[in-house]
């Protein structure tokens, strides 16, 4: 990509059904839309997001159960996260019919700015998630929590913010992103680089726990695991989705195969942090030596 494409999204909105373009001319230009009528109602993506809901649950409670489990507490965070994340796909990804026009271009484009933000804070949260194993901070404590939470109630409101007055152009500053080239440098900084850099963090954090201070490889699979997953469903997302969209006339596309496969990354994401805590706490030796 060429520096003078940086913050730009028409090439993204053209070839991906990336939940930000809905910004853009929400109900046009979309490769999985037809022109001038209504989003496109997605069974399958409603249906994946609503598994991944359930299941995220299953993991929050199954984490409550690992009382010694260090940073239990802000990885139940990050799965609260997930779940604002799914819910979000259902009204964005899966278009949920609701009625009129005006009220699914409002919803779609409400849920669309929820969803940007809980996509950045949520991912700042994993990447504090691979902070906690150092114990620079006790785990679980309010001071941790507080941290984690404030610092991505920030991160959630200015994305959140950004996308709702692009979308509605309360102050008109990002109204020119709506046409053209839809440059905006604050979501592209915000929603595609942010990220990218958030899980990097979150990987090497956790690579060197595990190899450095646990001296454990066998961790080391499941988070490889995670990682390709995920790379698998962003591959589907930016890369094949305009291929499975024109061969299907638009009845399916990446974003099915993006949700699903983030799914199962979360979930390995879970299995290799399980896998470096404790269930629960050890039981005391007694004393004294019996004959």
């Amino acid at each position: 990509m060429g520096s003078t494409q940086f913050g730009n999204f028409k090439n993204f909105c053209q070839d991906s059904t990336l939940p930000v373009c809905n910004l853009f001319n929400p109900w046009r230009d979309r490769p999985d839309r037809l022109i001038g009528q209504l989003q496109g109602y997605d069974g399958c993506s409603i249906l994946i997001a609503f598994i991944a809901i359930v299941v995220t649950i299953f993991l929050i409670l199954r984490s409550e159960r690992k009382q010694a489990a260090v940073g239990r507490r802000e990885f139940q965070l990050f799965l609260l996260g997930y779940i604002i994340i799914s819910i979000c796909e259902i009204f964005t990804v899966g278009g949920l019919p609701l009625g009129g026009s005006n009220l699914q271009r409002r919803v779609v484009l409400g849920f669309t700015a929820v969803h940007l933000g809980a996509i950045v804070a949520t991912l700042w949260v994993l990447m504090l998630n691979g902070m906690v194993g150092f114990q620079l901070l006790d785990d679980g404590t309010p001071i941790s929590l507080g941290l984690i939470l404030l610092s991505a109630i920030a991160l959630f409101i200015g994305t959140g913010y950004i996308a709702l007055d692009t979308a509605f152009t309360y102050s008109g500053r990002f109204e020119g992103s709506l046409s053209g080239d839809h440059r905006n440098l604050g979501l592209y900084v915000l929603y595609q680089l942010m990220p990218l850099i958030f899980l990097a963090g979150f990987f090497i954090l956790e690579t060197i726990l595990v190899l450095k201070v646990l001296g454990e490889k066998k961790p080391m699979l499941y988070l490889l695991a995670a990682a390709l997953l995920f790379a698998i469903g962003q591959i589907f997302q930016y890369v094949i989705s305009t291929h499975i969209c024109q061969g299907t006339d638009g009845k399916i596309n990446g974003a099915l195969f993006e949700t699903l496969f983030t799914l199962l990354a979360v979930v390995m994401t879970w299995v290799f942090w399980s896998s470096i805590t404790e269930d629960d706490w050890p039981m005391p030796v007694s004393g004294g030596n019996y004959t």
